[in-house]
């Protein structure tokens, strides 16, 4: 059976060269129901084998000021205090906050093959959300391989990797961006 198109070739491709990175949000919180929707859609990633290696949770207020805190901290310990201030504070303002991890694997090449399974369901997840006008960063760092974070987000380090943190919202600016054309990534082979 072929499947028939839903949408256009020209919409979906809009709808992929439009989605930003979103680096501030306004303060309202989206609905959870559409945050629901967009991990199901998520889970539709292609993922070798079928071993749905994600696992996203749903972080909470007091669970995420607890992680800008934790943040603020060990960018104060580089000697930043400053700086470290400006992040709690900024950390603090983001509405939505989830986490994404990978089951571990002890098979470097499925662990290879669960990562890129999970950063496509991130990727689904993010258009979703674009889709319905809700803008996501997708942030790592030193945070989430601070032990304490684990401690935060009651995540195995020994079972589940941190593909990463992922902040939502409505975007109070949606930056400009380029890429460069398709001709000087694309290389052809005979």
């Amino acid at each position: 059976m072929e499947p028939k198109p839903i949408l256009s070739a020209e919409a979906v491709a809009h709808l992929l060269s439009t989605r930003r990175t979103i680096h501030d949000f306004r303060s309202e919180l989206p609905p959870q129901d559409l945050i629901h929707a967009a991990i199901d859609a998520a889970r539709w990633a292609p993922n070798h084998r079928l071993t749905e290696p994600w696992h996203f949770y749903l972080i909470g207020r007091a669970t995420a000021d607890a992680i800008a805190d934790l943040n603020a901290e060990l960018i104060a310990a580089c000697g930043d205090t400053v700086g470290a201030e400006k992040k709690r504070k900024r950390w603090r303002a983001v509405p939505g906050w989830l986490l994404l991890t990978c089951e571990r694997s002890q098979d470097p090449v499925r662990a290879q093959e669960d990562y890129a399974a999970c950063c496509c369901a991130a990727q689904n997840m993010m258009l979703y959300l674009w889709s319905a006008g809700v803008g996501v960063k997708w942030t790592t760092g030193q945070v989430v391989r601070d032990p304490r974070f684990f401690e935060l987000t009651w995540v195995d380090p020994e079972r589940e990797a941190v593909v990463g943190l992922f902040w939502y919202g409505y975007a109070a600016e949606v930056p400009a961006t380029t890429r460069k054309p398709a001709d000087e990534v694309l290389v052809r082979l005979p």
